[in-house]
C-alpha cells in the first residue's frame, strides 16, 4: 500500500502542533486532496479538531497501548482511499512511556510508518538559536527522518527569513505561522476544549487554512509526503462470532460524554454490535438496547443538567439493577456513582449504581499509562484478561460501601499496583480509559454479554 504521509511533531507540548495540523489539513483540502487524519497517543480532544478540519474520522495511533500490528492495521485501513495521511504527534517528538526509549512516542509511530516528520517549534523570540535546536532533533535518531521545520509564533516574514538562514537548511524551514491571539484555540484543565462549532467557529479553522496556504511551502510539503516507501498490507481483522446484528449497545454521546477511541467502537461494530447513540443530558429515556457504554468526557461541567434529568438517571439505574450490562470509563464512572461533588462543594446526585461520590479537585489526581488484569468475571469476559489503558483525571472516588474491585491496575511509571474496576452485578466502571487493541477479547466479551442480555429479554 502506498499512501503519501507526514507526521506533524513538536519539540515539546504546547508549541502549536494542533494549530499547524488543522491549518495544514485545511490547506491540503483546498488543493482538492482527500486527507486521512490521525493522532498519536491517548488523546481524545485534539482529534475533534482533526475531524472538523478533515471532515473525516480521526484515529488514535498509540504504540504502547496498541502495539505495532494494531497501529499499522488501523493506519492502513483508515488511510484507504485518501490522497494523503497526516498524523499529529503527542507531547514532544521523543516523549512517551519511557525516558530512555521510543515506547509510546511520536518517534516510534513515525518510524513504524516510515513517515517523514515536520517538526513544529515555538520560534517566538528566537534567532540563531534555532540552528542547534533543529540540528539536534534531526540528528538525535538516525533511523528517524526529521525532514522539515515549522516555526510557530513568529513575528514577521523577515523573522521567518532570518530563521531560515540560521538553520542553513538542516532541516529546511518549510513554513511558519505568526502569533494571533484572536484565532487561538481555547483550553482548560484537560487540554484544549472540544472543537464544537460554538467553541471553535468554522471561520477560525478556515483562517488557519488560509494562513498555512500563504505561509507554508505547500508544494515542498506535498512532495515530501510522497517520498515514502510502500507499506506491507497486513491481513484484515476477522469478524467475530456470528453474522448480522448480535446486539444493540447504547452509546452515551453528548457534551458530557464523548471520549471514545474510534478503534474501540469499530471493534464492537465489527463483532456485530449496533451502536445506538443517546444523550444522558437531553433524552428522557434509554433507547431499546441490550447494553450501555458510557465513555469519558466532562460530566463535572454538566453535573447539574445530568442530575436534573432524573428520568434518564432512573432508567439507567433500573437497567443496571435488572442485570443489563453496563461499561463505564472515567466520566462514565462518575455518572454511574452516587453523585458528583463539584469544586464548589455542591453534590449533584447521579445514577447511584456505584456507591460512592466522585469528588472534583483543583489538582490532577492521576496521569499516565496503566496495565490491567481482571480479577474475576466481568462484562468484558473471564478473569485474567490483561489490557492497557490510560488515566487522566481531576476527580477521586470516595466509596461509601464495600464493593468488589475487578481490576488489578499497575502504573506504567513506578510499578505501583492498586485495586480498581468497580463491579456491581453486570455493571463495570473504572477510571481507566482502555484501548481494546491491547486485548481484542475485551470487545468480544462485552458483545457476548450484551447479546446474552438481548436473548434473555426476548
Amino acid at each position: 500500500m502506498l499512501i503519501p504521509r507526514l507526521v506533524v511533531a513538536g519539540t515539546a507540548s504546547g508549541v502549536g502542533k494542533t494549530t499547524v495540523m488543522v491549518g495544514l489539513v485545511r490547506a491540503l483540502r483546498a488543493r482538492g486532496m482527500r486527507v486521512a487524519v490521525f493522532k498519536c497517543g491517548p488523546d481524545y480532544l485534539d482529534p475533534t479538531y482533526h475531524v472538523r478540519a478533515a471532515d473525516a474520522s480521526c484515529h488514535n495511533l498509540d504504540g504502547w497501548m496498541m502495539g505495532f500490528e494494531a497501529v499499522m492495521a488501523t493506519f492502513m485501513r483508515a488511510s484507504h482511499g485518501a490522497d494523503i495521511a497526516v498524523i499529529e504527534g503527542v507531547m514532544g517528538l521523543f516523549d512517551g512511556a519511557s525516558p530512555s526509549g521510543d515506547e509510546g512516542s511520536t518517534a516510534e509511530v513515525a518510524k513504524w510508518l516510515q513517515a517523514p516528520v515536520l517538526l513544529v517549534c515555538d520560534a517566538g523570540g528566537m534567532a540563531r538559536s534555532i540552528a542547534p535546536l533543529a540540528r539536534g532533533f534531526s540528528t538525535f535518531d538516525p533511523d528517524l527522518r526529521v525532514a522539515g521545520l515549522i516555526c510557530n509564533r513568529i513575528g514577521s516574514r523577515a523573522h521567518l527569513d532570518l530563521l531560515r538562514k540560521a538553520t542553513g537548511g538542516v532541516p529546511p524551514v518549510m513554513g511558519g505561522l505568526p502569533k494571533d491571539v484572536a484565532l487561538a484555540f481555547p483550553d482548560r484543565h484537560l487540554g484544549l476544549h472540544r472543537a464544537d462549532r460554538k467553541t471553535v467557529p468554522d471561520h477560525v479553522l478556515a483562517a488557519w487554512g488560509t494562513r498555512v496556504t500563504e505561509w507554508f511551502d505547500m508544494e515542498a510539503i506535498v512532495a515530501l509526503a510522497r517520498t515514502v516507501p510502500l507499506l506491507s498490507v497486513l491481513p484484515p481483522v476477522e469478524r467475530g462470532i456470528g453474522e448480522g446484528t448480535r446486539c444493540r449497545i447504547g452509546l452515551a454521546f453528548d457534551e458530557a460524554f464523548h471520549f471514545y477511541y474510534e478503534d474501540n467502537l469499530r471493534r464492537l461494530e465489527q463483532l456485530g454490535a449496533e451502536l445506538v447513540r443517546f444523550s444522558p443530558l437531553r433524552d428522557a429515556r434509554l433507547p431499546d438496547v441490550d447494553g450501555l457504554y458510557f465513555g469519558g468526557g466532562y460530566p463535572e461541567l454538566h453535573a447539574e443538567a445530568l442530575s436534573q434529568n432524573r428520568a434518564m438517571r432512573q432508567g439507567v439505574a433500573a437497567f443496571g439493577a435488572a442485570g443489563g450490562p453496563i461499561y463505564g470509563e472515567c466520566g462514565g464512572l462518575m455518572y454511574l456513582s452516587s453523585g458528583i461533588r463539584t469544586v464548589d462543594d455542591r453534590l449533584h446526585p447521579m445514577v447511584g449504581l456505584v456507591p460512592g461520590e466522585a469528588e472534583m479537585r483543583d489538582r490532577l489526581q492521576a496521569l499516565g499509562y496503566v496495565e490491567v488484569e481482571t480479577q474475576g468475571v466481568t462484562v468484558l469476559g473471564p478473569p485474567g484478561l490483561r489490557f492497557r489503558g490510560h488515566q487522566f483525571r481531576y476527580s477521586e472516588l470516595r466509596l461509601q460501601a464495600d464493593i468488589e474491585c475487578g481490576y488489578a491496575v499497575r502504573r506504567r511509571r513506578g510499578g505501583e499496583v492498586f485495586r480498581e474496576g468497580y463491579r456491581i452485578g453486570n455493571t463495570l466502571a473504572s477510571y481507566v480509559h482502555a484501548h481494546w487493541a491491547s486485548n481484542p477479547l475485551m470487545a468480544e466479551g462485552f458483545v457476548q454479554a450484551c447479546s446474552a442480555q438481548g436473548r434473555r429479554s426476548r
